[in-house]
């Protein structure tokens, strides 16, 4: 017995570590995204790619995602969106953005990393039919930025980490802000307002603390259904669900939802969505203007626009940056802000109707990702050794 239970455990320590560890999302999603364009453009990729097209038969009454991969990027996503959510409510009540004087310069780097991107993006295709596509690099894959972080150690400052993560986090809100008015579809007031009447039966529910949180679980599920049905994307739904959830409840839920949206939901959402197939003059698609706004959007307009709005601010004496960190490290940071994947993948999703230019979205956010990475690592490797100098 003894010997049964040694064995089990050598086998699921790794594992255990894997799910500990900060930096594994980052490497795991990677070689998702790595495995899945190998596969799109091999002699499988007509499998491949029918696979997550595969047909879900409903009653058409139903209304609810008729593919595979529509369940991923709707549902499964508004399970991601639902501990994305509960981060931010938990930030804003008694985290770093809890105290205004904190919270004020990552308020304002995330705006500047959010307007910049928008804004070169938009230069690159305004004489387009592409415009479309300006919120693609506004956004930042928290998970997968902080797992870069991470990965550098003392080389990024526990300061610095939560100042990215603060950042990361307003982004994420102002995604999720821009979904739900951007890129959702006409309004169907009757089942807006049907969300709305079950956010208020959750708040109550929560706030009698009634033992049965199956309930809340259910509802939430309607919830989905109807911001689904209504016009604003499914996922926004996520966001409103776990607003309702009271303060002392959020670490238990989302300590719950850690492994199966980080080691399982965030990879299928990987693989699903990064089946590209590289175009015969793949020099064509580079020079795309989606593709040149993304990925200058992404390397160059984050880092321009943290890095300028956080200096005006001090320039204004509005804040201060922290003591032990210095400008070259904010533009480090900016850089892996620029980290867009997740996010930006998912908005090139909504953005674009059509499988071509999807495509041609996804190569730049993983052209401005990987540049990204590259760049801000070595930023923070070479410029990370004196913390008070060059202030």
């Amino acid at each position: 017995m003894i010997m049964i239970r040694k064995f089990g455990q050598q086998i699921i320590s790794p594992f255990q570590l894997i799910v500990r560890d900060s930096r594994s999302l980052g490497i795991i999603l990677s070689l998702c995204a790595i495995v899945s364009i190998i596969i799109s453009n091999s002699s499988w990729a007509a499998e491949y790619s029918g696979f997550w097209l595969t047909e879900i038969h409903f009653p058409d009454s139903l209304q609810l995602p008729h593919t595979l991969v529509h369940w991923i990027n709707d549902f499964l996503m508004s399970v991601f969106f639902f501990m994305v959510g509960m981060e931010i409510k938990r930030e804003l009540l008694e985290g770093e953005l809890a105290d205004i004087k904190k919270a004020i310069m990552p308020i304002f780097g995330a705006i500047g990393g959010m307007v910049v991107p928008a804004v070169l993006y938009f230069m690159v295709t305004k004489k387009t039919a592409f415009t479309h596509g300006w919120g693609i690099p506004m956004a930042t894959d928290i998970a997968f930025s902080l797992g870069i972080a991470s990965l550098l150690g003392s080389r990024v400052p526990l300061s610095l980490k939560i100042f990215l993560t603060a950042l990361a986090i307003i982004d994420d809100l102002g995604a999720i802000g821009m979904i739900a008015i951007f890129y959702g579809g006409d309004i169907q007031w009757t089942y807006l307002i049907g969300g709305v009447f079950i956010v208020a039966l959750l708040y109550k529910l929560w706030k009698w603390n009634t033992r049965f949180p199956i309930v809340q679980y259910v509802l939430g599920f309607v919830l989905w259904y109807c911001i689904y049905n209504s016009g604003i994307h499914a996922t926004v739904a996520g966001v409103l669900f776990a607003f309702t959830v009271p303060l002392n409840r959020l670490s238990e839920a989302e300590h719950r939802l850690h492994v199966p949206v980080n080691f399982l939901i965030l990879p299928i959402f990987a693989l699903a969505n990064t089946v590209i197939a590289l175009p015969a003059d793949i020099s064509t698609a580079l020079m795309h203007p989606v593709n040149l706004g993304i990925t200058i959007g992404l390397a160059l307009g984050k880092p321009l626009g943290i890095t300028m709005f956080c200096y005006l601010l001090v320039t204004l004496k509005f804040g201060m940056l922290p003591e032990d960190i210095n400008w070259r490290q904010v533009i480090g940071v900016g850089m892996l802000a620029g980290i867009g994947f997740t996010m930006s993948i998912f908005i090139a999703t909504l953005a674009f109707g059509d499988s071509e230019t999807q495509d041609i979205a996804k190569i730049g956010v993983l052209i401005g990702t990987l540049v990204s990475i590259i760049s801000g690592s070595l930023m923070m490797i070479f410029f990370s050794k004196s913390l008070t100098s060059n202030k």
